[in-house]
């Protein structure tokens, strides 16, 4: 695996998700938001992407540990290209209203217990794994796109907790600090627990063949 080119790739794919949470943010109501977001995953998958809740499913899967070694490098390609995504909407004249509705939203995430936030993120996972999963499986184009409307949109009206787009929304919402970044880890962890904790049960299940052939596209 070329860890530069995981790395490149993970940035572009933290910025489709920083594009999807900019369209969130400018519109009413919040179920057209959800609706609107799904344009990030979309992108990622249509595009051959690396995004980190997405690649995490399947770690277990990989023949090469290389897979497991380039994860970290997608999770900080991702944080670059939320944060650079961010710093560019911020700058224009669509920044104030933007950082006012991230401030309300990252406020509730800052104003939450840790456990809270970790199975918020489990909860996430679950959703982008059945998008990813409905994607890469459907033999059917309109069903791949469901797969990915349905996930996205369930996780963000559900309230649940996706880490890339956090990375987004905090920077957006000038609202870094030690705190932030742990509770982002916190988030990443349940994040990585609820893909591939789904991921594994329904290897089992299903004898594991279509997990391995997924961590390899």
């Amino acid at each position: 695996m070329n860890y530069g080119k995981s790395f490149v790739s993970g940035i572009l794919a933290g910025g489709c998700i920083a594009l999807g949470g900019v369209a969130y943010l400018s519109v009413s109501p919040k179920a057209l938001g959800a609706l609107i977001f799904c344009v990030g995953l979309f992108s990622i998958y249509t595009l051959g992407l690396s995004l980190f809740t997405g690649k995490v499913c399947y770690v277990f899967f990989a023949r090469e540990p290389s897979y497991a070694l380039a994860l970290p490098l997608i999770w900080l390609g991702n944080l670059a290209g939320a944060v650079l995504v961010a710093l560019a909407a911020g700058a224009t004249r669509l920044g104030e209203n933007l950082a006012q509705q991230a401030a309300q939203l990252c406020q509730v995430k800052l104003d939450d217990g840790w456990l809270s936030l970790f199975l918020l993120g489990v909860l996430c996972n679950l959703f982008i794994y059945i998008a990813v999963e409905g994607f890469q499986q459907s033999p059917h184009q309109i069903g791949k796109y469901l797969a990915i409307f349905f996930g996205v949109t369930g996780f963000i009206l559900s309230g649940y907790e996706h880490c890339v787009a956090d990375m987004f929304y905090f920077t957006m919402a000038g609202l870094w600090s030690w705190d932030t970044l742990l509770r982002l880890l916190v988030i990443t962890l349940g994040n990585a627990v609820g893909g591939v904790a789904f991921a594994l049960v329904r290897s089992w299940l299903a004898g594991g063949q279509r997990e391995r052939e997924a961590a390899h596209k």
